[in-house]
């Protein structure tokens, strides 16, 4: 019952990371500048502005918010698949599609962080990665060790 917990609180807190990553906008900062995988926010004597992201290639940029917006939707999936599968499947059956579930996240937003790092600001001097991005990347690790459990609590129940 305490691991069944543990992975509770791991997938909710997975989520959390996979949601503030896709959302916040800090995946590349400056001083003056901080963008997303949505948008961009200058930094003017007003205050922050939220501009388009028009010096991106459109195909990346349409792949990363894809592919960051799919791996929400399926690791929430997923979830909702364990919590089902505890109360409806027998043993032996119980964690394959939620573990299946969790390998297409984690494919999803390792796609994105991937096509992120190798496509966009290439070649800038100024700036870095910001806690989104690495947000991102934390919960790829994540979302890879909950997909292997999933199959290895498969694998134990039989």
């Amino acid at each position: 019952m305490l691991v069944l917990a543990g992975i509770v609180v791991l997938h909710i807190t997975t989520i959390i990371l996979l949601l503030v990553a896709t959302i916040d906008n800090a995946w590349w900062t400056t001083d003056t500048v901080s963008t997303d995988v949505w948008g961009r926010w200058d930094l003017t004597s007003s205050g922050w502005h939220y501009t388009n992201l028009k010096d991106y290639p459109e195909e990346y940029l349409q792949t990363i918010q894809a592919t960051s917006v799919l791996a929400c939707v399926f690791a929430i999936l997923a979830l909702f698949v364990f919590v089902a599968q505890l109360f409806t499947l027998p043993k032996g059956q119980r964690f394959t599609f939620s573990g299946i579930l969790q390998l297409i996240a984690c494919l999803c937003i390792m796609i994105a962080a991937s096509i992120y790092t190798a496509e966009l600001h290439k070649g800038e001097k100024d700036g870095g990665y910001g806690h989104s991005y690495v947000l991102a990347w934390i919960s790829f690790v994540f979302t890879f060790i909950l997909a292997i459990t999933y199959l290895v609590l498969r694998k134990k129940s039989d």
